[in-house]
């Protein structure tokens, strides 16, 4: 991606550095050539020109549609995620940055990845707002308290390089910096399966019963709330009709904010777990919501989940075999 955003920027640079040099140059020129001398003190009046107004119309507005469709592209190519990334997750906070792999590793200022594989950082912060800045990658992305966010990159050589806060956050803000190691692949798997902790599935599903999820959330809640196994991507009819996917930012604004989109056929009676689970623990429900497969095992058999309907446009339960914190403002 970084080769691709170096592109569109040279690009932009040339045409800004063509177009500064070619006017500077034209009106030198014109200055000269059509100084006032004393033969001629009268100016003549000139009434436009079409042909060369249109030319210098068209070409500009050519050039400028060109880097508005190349960034819309590349906007959208950094916010999809390939399907085959690997997920880790990262807490921002006044000072530093933290990561945990998939398996439970966790690390503070330093992040192991390996080379040629897609990661997919899922972010929040704890405080105030951080930048997430790798630019040897040409990544940077904010991360702000009570919103989700996520970014992605492919490190394509291994190696060290720098990790920055580039949002100032605080007194020790310039402090909070860290570095990105790049790794073989099967140096990353050596390192990777050394000492690891709790992964953030099990961490969120350990959460998800000790705030009382299950109380709504099983397959048999007597329609206290949607049923959350296969949620995650599914479209959900909000009330009013509205339809929303059922993402990571989704997910995550259903356990912080759950009056802010409620499903169609609940009321609004979930309570926020804002001041309740620490933005690292939202982080790993919205993690333990997503591992929730239609063929999961946790929880009751699929021929048990069956009896509860699926969630889709039009219903406001899923197939379910586990709880977790209502997603979407499900109550």
């Amino acid at each position: 991606m970084a080769g691709k955003v170096d592109a569109l920027y040279f690009y932009i640079v040339a045409v800004s550095v063509f177009f500064t040099v070619g006017i500077v140059l034209v009106a030198i020129m014109l200055a000269v050539k059509y100084r006032r001398r004393p033969e001629n003190m009268v100016a003549t009046q000139i009434h436009g020109n079409l042909p060369l107004e249109i030319i210098w119309s068209v070409i500009p507005l050519g050039l400028v549609t060109v880097m508005f469709f190349w960034g819309a592209k590349l906007f959208n190519e950094q916010e999809m995620a390939p399907k085959n990334s690997m997920d880790i997750l990262v807490t921002g906070k006044k000072w530093m940055w933290k990561f945990q792999h998939a398996n439970g590793k966790r690390e503070i200022n330093v992040l192991h990845i390996p080379v040629n594989k897609p990661v997919r950082l899922t972010m929040g912060s704890e405080d105030v707002i951080h930048d997430l800045f790798v630019p040897a990658f040409r990544v940077k992305h904010d991360v702000m308290p009570g919103r989700l966010s996520n970014v992605w990159f492919e490190a394509t050589k291994t190696g060290s390089f720098h990790l920055f806060c580039n949002q100032y956050c605080g007194t020790e803000h310039s402090r909070m910096v860290g570095k990105v190691i790049v790794m073989e692949q099967n140096a990353y798997q050596a390192w990777l399966g050394g000492d690891t902790g709790e992964s953030p599935v099990k961490s969120g599903e350990k959460l998800f019963t000790s705030l009382g999820c299950a109380t709504c959330h099983l397959s048999n809640n007597a329609g206290r709330g949607p049923v959350l196994v296969g949620i995650a991507g599914k479209s959900i009819e909000l009330l009013g009709g509205a339809k929303v996917v059922a993402d990571d930012k989704y997910l995550y604004e259903s356990i912080t904010e759950p009056a802010a989109k409620i499903v169609t056929g609940y009321q609004p009676i979930m309570p926020t777990f804002k001041g309740l689970a620490t933005e690292e623990q939202v982080l790993q429900l919205v993690a333990y919501v997503k591992s929730l497969k239609a063929d999961s095992t946790a929880g009751p058999a699929p021929a048990e989940a069956g009896k509860s309907a699926p969630v889709t446009a039009d219903s406001p339960t899923t197939t379910a075999a586990t709880a977790t914190p209502a997603p979407g403002g499900a109550q």
